[in-house]
């Protein structure tokens, strides 16, 4: 596959490209180069990632970040039994448990949130920093969610974190977890309080929490391009 001229394979992470330097130097930069381009397309054109993936795959089976891209690049196009595969592999080799809440998230995809449950209070939870527990605890609240428990997963995202006044990666969207958990029971004005919280903290524009604001409140955004809707809303002299 074509591989993006200005990609180099010196865009990985130190780590990873430590892993790379136990194959031969020029299978090494093949690797390299395909794992870049996974990440760079894993978001905008995931079926697209998953083949790069594939590559590596196919190159470097025995190489622990490769079997993690691979198990990311499967499960962004929600082939969750394939990506469970994956980063069982990744963490057999690595011994290491940040992999645990998406492995769990995955179990969600294959229909079994109670597997996903029973991951939430297993010791690996314990080992996980600050982010990892609290994409745990979102999971959790996802699969409360699956098997039909909404209070339940309103109680499962009431932590310190959400308390928290300080501003994480994670902040965006554990607050607009909880503002969507609120929304489900009936909760509608705390929901709203809780979608504006999620856009205070929603820098990078990872969720959608102002046009959920905007719904709650009534708001309807109108196409300038959209001649239909200038019939329906015809300026006003």
């Amino acid at each position: 596959m074509p591989i993006d001229e200005d990609v180099t394979g010196d865009e990985l992470d130190k780590d990873v490209r430590q892993e790379l330097m136990s194959l031969p130097k020029t299978l090494a930069g093949d690797v390299a180069r395909n794992l870049v381009m996974v990440s760079r397309l894993l978001d905008e054109d995931p079926e697209q990632a998953y083949a790069y993936a594939k590559v590596a795959l196919r190159l470097a089976s025995r190489v622990p970040s490769v079997r993690e891209a691979a198990g990311f690049a499967a499960y962004g196009v929600q082939k969750y039994a394939e990506a469970l595969a994956e980063f069982r592999a990744a963490r057999r080799m690595t011994g290491l448990q940040h992999l645990w809440p998406v492995m769990a998230d995955c179990e969600r995809g294959l229909g079994r949130p109670e597997k996903a449950l029973a991951m939430a209070g297993e010791p690996e939870v314990q080992k996980l920093d600050k982010a990892g527990q609290v994409e745990m605890r979102l999971v959790a609240a996802g699969a409360r969610r699956d098997m039909g428990q909404p209070d339940a997963a309103v109680v499962t995202l009431q932590s310190p974190e959400l308390a928290s006044q300080s501003a994480q990666p994670w902040t965006a969207r554990l607050r607009y977890a909880y503002a969507d958990a609120l929304l489900e029971v009936g909760r509608s004005d705390e929901a709203r309080d809780w979608f504006a919280k999620a856009l205070e903290a929603d820098q990078g524009g990872v969720t959608d929490a102002s046009d959920r604001l905007a719904e709650l409140d009534g708001v309807e955004f109108i196409d300038a391009l959209d001649e239909d809707a200038e019939e329906e809303h015809p300026a006003e002299d």
